[in-house]
């Protein structure tokens, strides 16, 4: 028989039983649906996480590293004799310095580099805060605090005032908020600061920040870079740090060895520095997508009954239509064209009802418990996925399908008109 025929018949058994047709399409529909919606929350939930716990990371950390090679001694200069052996146990790590030289340049060059996206200095101390009884250990970081900002996205992050106000103090300190709220003070109060080498100041607090980490905000502060060169007697050319943030952090890696070579320092990339935060984040995505399967897998296994159910009964039908001459192709044909035209609108209507319910979970706002940068729960929408749902809305339906159209077309249909 011509193939309009059986589309035409494969359109009536749809239609004669209408309430079997809609419940097949709407399992093909909430399965799809509940996989937008899954997949969409959890790949969502993962940026999230991982934007947070790298928010704080420079792309590259450029830096000084401590040598622990102490395997030459100056014993050998006085005890330089071949009958001798001079054995040193225990050695004390010699006095050096953990300043990268000529900073300035360095920085110069590196943000000619058409990768890079900001580079900033940084200048880090142990220190005791002080305000009335109070005293809390914390670390300050000596910045050029618009560099420091274009970094992380400081002014994303700030409660009360501006970035901005830091510079135009000379005291000036931006502190977290965990941090000002243990020692009881707010913007316009002074604080006193003392390092571990014995040397104070006091500063005047001209903002406050939040990065929703505790271990930050209840210990971080930023002042400028001048401040804790004085604190710490060093010139204004004295820098320990140097942050990268590039346009690109795929290219971080080759870019942190290329900057190694050439500037003679350590240089790390944020996927070393990261390395646990990128293996949690591949096991949550295999989470995400072994139960976005198992969704799918259990809706097609329901249209593969509700299929084999409506061959059943149709097996009066596929006798009579047989003893008409149908063949076996003919047959398969029918019944696969109600099979995938049940999966194709039953994944339309999923990838639709999964795209409002994504909508609508991305518009519940989010229990606020210090992530001022989180206002309502975390969800993505990737063409991709819905892509991915009616493809698979399809194929499903078109294998959960083909087997019982198999069976149905090798039916003997004497047997089945003699009862």
């Amino acid at each position: 028989m011509t193939l309009p025929v059986n589309l035409n018949i494969a359109k009536r058994h749809l239609l004669s039983r209408k309430k079997q047709s809609i419940v097949a399409m709407l399992g093909v529909t909430f399965g799809i649906a509940m996989f937008i919606l899954m997949i969409s929350f959890m790949k969502g939930v993962n940026k999230f996480l991982e934007e947070t716990m790298l928010s704080m990371t420079p792309d590259i950390h450029l830096f000084n590293d401590i040598k622990t090679d102490y395997s030459n001694s100056i014993t050998k200069e006085y005890l330089n004799d071949s009958n001798k052996l001079a054995v040193v146990r225990h050695p004390r790590p010699k006095e050096s310095s953990s300043g990268i030289k000529n900073a300035p340049n360095i920085m110069n060059d590196i943000r000619k580099d058409p990768n890079v996206l900001a580079v900033a200095p940084m200048l880090t101390t142990q220190a005791f805060f002080n305000y009335g009884a109070v005293q809390i250990n914390g670390v300050i970081n000596g910045v050029d605090i618009l560099e420091e900002a274009r970094l992380y996205g400081l002014k994303e992050k700030i409660v009360d005032g501006r970035v901005e106000n830091l510079l135009t103090s000379d005291n000036g300190i931006i502190m977290g908020v965990g941090l000002a709220d243990k020692l009881n003070v707010r913007m316009g109060d002074m604080v006193t600061l003392a390092t571990p080498k014995g040397t104070s100041t006091r500063l005047r607090i001209v903002a406050t920040f939040q990065m929703g980490m505790a271990a930050i905000d209840n210990s971080k502060s930023y002042v400028n870079i001048s401040t804790v060169q004085q604190l710490l007697g060093k010139d204004k050319s004295y820098v320990t740090d140097i942050n990268v943030k590039l346009k690109d952090k795929k290219v971080a890696h080759l870019l942190a060895q290329d900057y190694a070579l050439k500037y003679g320092y350590k240089a790390d990339d944020w996927e070393l520095t990261n390395a646990s935060v990128q293996s949690s984040n591949v096991v949550r995505d295999v989470l995400t997508y072994v139960v976005s399967a198992t969704m799918l897998i259990v809706a097609g296994f329901g249209i593969y009954n509700i299929m084999n159910m409506l061959i059943s009964n149709k097996l009066k039908d596929i006798a009579i239509l047989k003893a008409q001459g149908f063949a076996r192709k003919d047959i398969i044909q029918i019944f696969l064209a109600q099979s995938t035209t049940i999966g194709f609108f039953g994944a339309l209507t999923g990838i639709l009802l999964g795209f409002l319910l994504s909508y609508g979970l991305s518009r519940v706002p989010f229990p606020n418990q210090g992530m001022i940068s989180l206002k309502f729960f975390p969800v993505i929408f990737e063409p991709l996925h819905y892509i991915f749902g009616v493809i698979f809305g399809v194929s499903t339906t078109f294998v959960a399908g083909l087997m019982p159209s198999i069976k149905a077309s090798k039916i003997d249909p004497v047997e089945i008109l003699r009862g």
